[in-house]
């Protein structure tokens, strides 16, 4: 009798449920720390798309929360729509993480209905004719899955089938349901009190660029020039969440990503309510459905809304675009820092990040970078100089500078896109005037900077072999090349012609030296102004000895 009462015992104490967690939830962020990486196949030349970018974030939340004695979930409500459940961490926790949970839904109409299945709602129909609005109760009986059925005091109805405008009230939202997205965490305290914890997590769609503005002080000449250059961040969340007052860093680099985020981003779904009313007729005649009221379309997404064309954000000021090319304005530019082999700019102050919005802060601002313009030019050693009808090519036009103090950088240079002015000529008009637009790739500090300005009407080139000569068609044969320049600026310029590729060819050039850039062997010549220059120099197959 004993054994058995004791196996009762046991019995009923499984049959006893486990006490329900108590369901916390956490304050909102205290504070707020957001790093964006940039979309990682997206190359230089191709521009930011605020409408679907496909770069990453780091955010780090800091919020309070209040856990009791025992077993709780905390409930972290308003974290980004394109968070990756799976990349979360929360410290601060007492007891640490039992389980986390990522909300499949967020409040919607469909999800509003389902949440009040077996529940009371109020329906309230009006009548056309009169206008009179009649209410009463009814218990929701279906989920919304293309059709909702009520029970009334008249029975069960299918909601818009009575061929009257008809509305639902709920008197509550159901447990669970948030307005924005929801990520959850199982703990247990001990001691139960307040607690400062941070949650850190990477999101997806976010990206950002770097934009230049370069001004020359004085109408470029053959030699050395100053320039103004100044760059801002354009960053884009395309997130439904604002992140306010939050510190904000970029990385620049390439971040090498072996995972699909994209997809394990998964955002939360909100699901509308679209009801089919049953159809009606007979079976022998057929049924036909009829549309009483037609179930409007879903909204349009959000649509990306960007500031006005001819404005800028700065940290919250305003200011004109021609104002920013005029004179720039004392702003407070990012800090650098490194980060392995990536590159972390630490903006000063606190940023909003907008929902579905784009800001601007300035990173560069430098008042004397000295530069010099180059031309450049590659010879091809399977064409003659000798065939006349050959036209001459014109030379690509380079901006070089170094990453250096002494031309007045010295900071890492993430890729992006730099529009050129120079100083208008003459007396006519004032300010600045457009010279190119071009697009760089990132420079490290002390690296050479070259940006292609794109080909140039003033220089040109013709370039080849003399005579019969063909390289490599006697073995160990030197071949003469010759290259005609012409240049129609007022003042000597310099050109780098490209000889060959390196290691390709052995090269012999009468007093000049002989270097390796891009993979090519090349020298720099000076062409005089408004003339011509003609040079020549042999080559030959590279021999290996």
């Amino acid at each position: 009798m004993r054994c058995a009462a004791i196996l009762l015992s046991g019995a009923a104490m499984l049959a006893t449920p486990l006490a329900a967690r108590e369901v916390v939830d956490a304050s909102p962020p205290v504070d707020l720390a957001v790093t964006i990486y940039r979309d990682p196949d997206r190359s230089a030349d191709v521009a930011l798309d605020a409408d679907n970018p496909r770069g990453l974030a780091m955010i780090s939340e800091t919020r309070r929360v209040t856990l009791p004695k025992g077993e709780s979930t905390i409930r972290f409500e308003g974290v980004a729509e394109g968070m990756i459940g799976v990349s979360a961490i929360v410290t601060g926790l007492p007891g640490g993480t039992i389980e986390k949970n990522r909300n499949a839904q967020i409040l919607s109409p469909a999800a509003l209905v389902d949440g009040t299945l077996g529940n009371r709602v109020t329906i309230t129909r009006t009548n056309p004719a009169t206008g009179e609005r009649v209410s009463e109760s009814a218990v929701v009986r279906t989920g919304a899955n293309r059709g909702l059925v009520l029970q009334t005091s008249q029975g069960f109805e299918a909601v818009r089938c009575a061929g009257l405008p008809e509305t639902l009230t709920f008197d509550r939202v159901p447990a669970g349901l948030s307005a924005s997205p929801v990520f959850s965490v199982d703990t247990r305290s001990a001691e139960g009190g307040t607690h400062e914890v941070t949650l850190t997590y990477l999101a997806w769609g976010f990206d950002w660029q770097a934009d230049y503005v370069a001004t020359m002080t004085d109408k470029r000449s053959g030699g050395e020039f100053e320039l103004g250059l100044m760059s801002w961040l354009s960053l884009v969340n395309d997130n439904g969440q604002s992140f306010d007052n939050a510190r904000l860093q970029v990385i620049a680099g390439q971040l090498n990503l072996e995972s699909d985020y994209e997809s394990l981003a998964d955002p939360p779904e909100a699901r509308g309510l679209y009801l089919n009313c049953y159809p009606i007729g007979s079976t022998a005649a057929g049924s036909e459905v009829q549309d009483y009221l037609p179930v409007p379309p879903p909204p349009p997404p959000m649509a990306y809304a960007p500031a006005p064309a001819e404005m800028i954000t700065v940290t919250g000021a305003r200011m004109k675009a021609a104002d920013m090319m005029e004179s720039a304005p004392a702003v407070i530019t990012a800090e650098e820092e490194d980060l392995g082999d990536l590159k972390l700019f630490r903006v000063p102050g606190r940023v909003d990040v907008s929902a579905k919005g784009m800001k601007q802060v300035a990173f560069l601002d430098k008042d004397a970078v000295k530069a010099r313009y180059l031309y450049q030019a590659g010879c091809n050693p399977w064409s003659s100089v000798d065939q006349q009808d050959e036209e001459p090519l014109p030379a690509s036009l380079l901006l070089v500078t170094k990453n250096e103090d002494r031309k007045g950088l010295g900071i890492a240079m993430p890729q992006g896109a730099m529009t050129v002015y120079e100083p208008r000529s003459g007396s006519v008009g004032r300010g600045p005037q457009f010279a190119a637009r071009t697009t760089l790739r990132d420079y490290a500090r002390g690296q050479d900077v070259e940006l292609d300005l794109g080909a140039s009407a003033q220089v040109f080139v013709r370039c080849g072999t003399l005579g019969e000569g063909e390289p490599g068609k006697a073995k160990g044969a030197w071949t003469p090349m010759r290259a005609s320049l012409t240049n129609a600026n007022p003042h000597p310029v310099t050109l780098r012609l490209q000889l060959g590729w390196a290691g390709r060819y052995d090269i012999r050039f009468p007093g000049a030296k002989v270097d390796v850039k891009n993979g090519y062997q090349t020298v720099e010549v000076i062409i005089p102004a408004n003339g011509t220059r003609s040079i020549d120099w042999r080559l030959r197959e590279a021999t290996g000895g």
